[in-house]
């Protein structure tokens, strides 16, 4: 078994969510939304920082995903995001966990099957794989979505062998 944390960045909220993964089971642990906290960017970054950081060591993750950014229209915008990137890469790293990295449309199109899908369809499909589970927000199930994607493609378990040979 290996516990995968799947990591939504943003500088507002930052949304986490913790699976266990065996073979080609998938089990929630925990989610969450970390919120920045501070006045200028450098405090909510060390914010989130220290959240994120209490997130990992409570919950001792073996691998760690993240989604790519991509530039949008407000260039200002999109940098600040890249910062809480960054610390959405940077804890895992403290930690000694390799990232993953995946693209928005391949979450989706992993836990939802249409790569466009909106932020309600990917809830529901998160809930449908996890039965039962609370969700802390949109953010936090973005995440459980990127957790997923890891343990399908980024050789978290036994299950991205599976695919790909059912595949062949």
């Amino acid at each position: 078994m290996i516990r995968v944390i799947g990591i939504d960045p943003g500088l507002r909220n930052l949304g986490w969510g913790v699976i266990d993964v065996a073979g080609s089971r998938i089990a929630h642990v925990a989610n969450g939304i970390c919120q920045s906290e501070g006045e200028d960017l450098a405090a909510r970054l060390l914010s989130l920082h220290g959240q994120l950081t209490r997130v990992l060591a409570s919950y001792r993750p073996g691998a760690a995903a993240v989604e790519q950014t991509f530039v949008n229209k407000d260039g200002a915008g999109t940098l600040k995001l890249g910062q809480a990137r960054g610390i959405a890469m940077l804890v895992p790293a403290q930690f000694g966990i390799a990232v993953g990295e995946y693209a928005p449309n391949k979450v989706k199109k992993t836990v939802v099957g249409v790569g466009h899908a909106d932020k309600g369809q990917v809830a529901h499909m998160v809930r449908m794989q996890m039965p039962g589970i609370e969700i802390a927000g949109p953010d936090a199930a973005d995440a459980l979505a990127i957790a997923i994607c890891h343990a399908h493609h980024g050789g978290a378990s036994t299950l991205a062998q599976a695919v790909a040979r059912a595949r062949a």
